[in-house]
């Protein structure tokens, strides 16, 4: 039995159909990455131009500029195309500053981490 068949082209070829559109790509580390897709291979390795990370927390986002980005395939979890004629984020949230989204995000990590920590504590007293 052979691998490749004719309907495999169709599977390793799929990502030229997004080549020169703007995309949104989630990590496997929880990150987005905005950007045109300008270069892949078989490996899902891809090359994104004027790529941007977008941070969002709570109701407020920033888009981080990265410049020309290379991804390793092996971190891409999904990858699609972004609509340009709609609007990318909900009204509701509001674009602020790189300082002040890393400010949020060490609050919000800090909140996790306090929560985690509580819920050791809880654990450990056993109220069954």
């Amino acid at each position: 039995m052979s691998w490749a068949g004719p309907d495999d082209i169709f599977l390793s070829t799929s990502l030229a159909t997004y080549l020169d559109k703007k995309l949104l790509v989630l990590l496997r580390d929880g990150r987005k990455l905005l950007g045109l897709l300008r270069s892949f291979d078989q490996f899902a390795n891809v090359v994104l131009e004027g790529a941007c990370e977008r941070v969002i927390v709570g109701n407020l986002y920033c888009d981080i500029p990265l410049g020309l980005y290379v991804i390793r395939g092996e971190n891409v979890v999904l990858i699609g195309e972004l609509d340009l004629e709609k609007e990318e984020l909900p009204p509701h949230m509001t674009a602020v500053s790189t300082a002040e989204i890393k400010r949020a995000q060490k609050a919000e990590r800090e909140a996790t981490d306090l929560k985690g920590s509580m819920r050791r504590r809880m654990e450990f007293l056993d109220f069954d």
